[in-house]
């Protein structure tokens, strides 16, 4: 068996590698070809470019970029034609992805089409699955309710479970060394503070967050805050916060920042896949969002549902609450984050939604690659 995989974001390089470590251990003879990172790599994959060079978002990002990444979509498509693959298999990134799958269809239009992770049709720009169906056969969906949507536009979808139930997780000890380490008491709160991982999220909502914990840290004159970060932003999140008047302690590295999810009594977190690894680790939070006034108007005008935490709608409650666009003020944050603290019954309520949002990702069962490994060989199969 011989497949094509593309991904073009770390992200996407992680499900790619879990995803072929389940195809070899299902299919031993299996053929890896295409583009992907690190861990796909250390999979077998000898990618045929940096997947870095995908790796860019936003209009102004990509213009300067416009030609050299239409020449790899025509490239990489052309790979795919000759090679004629049992399926490709496209992970994320659509806007390359799903154009490399339509100009190879164009050549082959046999070629079975698999992509892993659904586009978020329930939240926003329900036309986005019609417009994936003419060139994508098969889905791999993260989120329990994504199937109906995809099926209703013509794909085959199977549920495969979220990266986020196969992650490592602290232990209590390595919580209690964190703790230990930077000096915070066993009854002192700890806060997380997640303003984003990009940088314009930092620079935007990290300010707001400040003032919230700063107004928190009133009623709390013990607070302690931990702003976990990612290697991109890290320099520019360092420069930001020692100018705060209570400046957090940065964490970094992977093990680290697993602890203090874990030591953490409560986090203030943007919104996105976070709420996530929060809901792992049974970490009780609020969401708070902000972007310029025109995206934000027009967003919210294309919004399909009434929250935009994964937890509430996997969960299908409200437990964790939301300040989003001129809602995302410091003074009601900081109210509800001191009502978390203090309230049991509150935080009780989140733990719950939690555990109910874990259990319906798929924690305790198959691991997510080998799942999707499963569905694609089926896919193949049919």
């Amino acid at each position: 068996m011989r497949l094509f995989l593309i991904a073009g974001e770390a992200s996407g390089d992680k499900l790619g590698a879990a995803l072929m470590a389940g195809l070899k251990s299902l299919v031993p003879a299996v053929e890896f070809h295409g583009i992907g990172g690190p861990l796909m790599a250390a999979e077998g994959l000898e990618s045929r470019f940096s997947m870095e060079e995908l790796s860019v978002m936003g209009i102004m990002e990509v213009l300067p970029k416009y030609r050299h990444l239409k020449r790899r979509i025509a490239e990489t498509a052309a790979a795919v034609v000759d090679l004629a693959p049992d399926a490709l298999i496209t992970i994320d990134s659509p806007d390359f992805c799903l154009r490399v799958a339509r100009a190879a269809r164009a050549e082959r239009p046999d070629l079975r089409t698999i992509h892993y992770v659904a586009p978020s049709v329930w939240a926003w720009r329900p036309g986005r699955a019609a417009k994936m169906a003419e060139v994508i056969d098969h889905v791999l969906a993260l989120l329990p309710f994504e199937p109906p949507y995809m099926t209703a536009a013509g794909m085959s979808c199977d549920f495969v479970g979220h990266p986020v139930v196969a992650e490592p997780r602290a232990t209590d000890e390595e919580a209690a060394e964190f703790r230990e380490t930077h000096m915070i008491g066993p009854d002192q709160p700890l806060v997380l503070c997640l303003p984003g991982s990009r940088a314009g999220e930092v620079k935007r909502l990290g300010p707001r967050f400040d003032e919230a914990l700063m107004r928190l840290r009133d009623r709390e004159p013990g607070l302690r805050v931990v702003l976990p970060t990612v290697r991109g932003v890290a320099p520019l999140v360092r420069e930001m916060t020692a100018r705060w008047p209570h400046p957090p302690i940065v964490v970094e590295e992977a093990a680290t920042k697993r602890a203090a999810f874990a030591a953490a009594d409560l986090a203030l977190a943007a919104s996105g896949t976070v709420s996530l690894e929060l809901a792992a680790s049974r970490t009780p939070m609020v969401i708070a969002y902000d972007a310029n006034f025109l995206t934000w108007h027009l967003v919210s005008r294309m919004l399909q549902v009434d929250t935009v935490t994964l937890v509430n709608l996997i969960s299908e409650t409200r437990a964790v609450p939301e300040f989003l666009g001129p809602a995302c003020r410091p003074g009601p944050i900081a109210a509800m984050l001191s009502r978390l603290l203090e309230n049991d019954t509150a935080r009780a309520e989140q733990i719950a939604a939690m555990e109910l949002t874990m259990e319906r990702l798929g924690e305790g069962g198959e691991a997510p690659g080998l799942r999707a490994a499963r569905s694609v060989l089926g896919a193949i199969a049919r």
